[in-house]
């Protein structure tokens, strides 16, 4: 899914996470829905504010797989800017008097798992977070 870099792009990606998770069996109310779009919304966010380059959009992919008996559901979060990216590891706590800091570190606390990766064909990165759904 493509979605401009705008905080327009980033509501209707968090939106249409939502509802193809409903369409999977993921309830809007359920623990997992709610995770997940929390995730897509941070990692969106985050690409329209750091990995934002002008005129071109961000990609959001929902991938739904197993590991032997244990299902996962993939966020990926692709932008075009390939020289700036994410600590590599789970960030610090930000102080209590910055406005800005907290989106990686929520997504590294409610996500079973979540990294970077090169984005291939294209310019830029991809950070994604993996949940075990079932497990909510």
């Amino acid at each position: 899914m493509q979605f401009t870099s705008t905080p327009r792009g980033a509501r209707l990606a968090r939106r249409l996470v939502s509802h193809r998770l409903d369409e999977w069996g993921y309830p809007y109310d359920s623990t997992a829905n709610e995770t997940l779009t929390l995730i897509a919304a941070e990692l969106a966010a985050n690409a329209i504010r750091h990995g934002h380059v002008r005129g071109r959009d961000f990609h959001v992919r929902l991938v739904q797989y197993s590991v032997g008996a244990t299902t996962f559901v993939r966020i990926e979060v692709a932008d075009t800017r390939t020289e700036r990216g994410p600590p590599l590891e789970t960030p610090a706590p930000p102080t209590v008097d910055e406005e800005a800091g907290r989106g990686l570190l929520l997504v590294s606390r409610v996500a079973d798992r979540w990294g970077v990766a090169p984005r291939v064909g294209a310019p830029g990165k991809i950070v994604w977070a993996a949940l075990e759904p079932n497990s909510q």
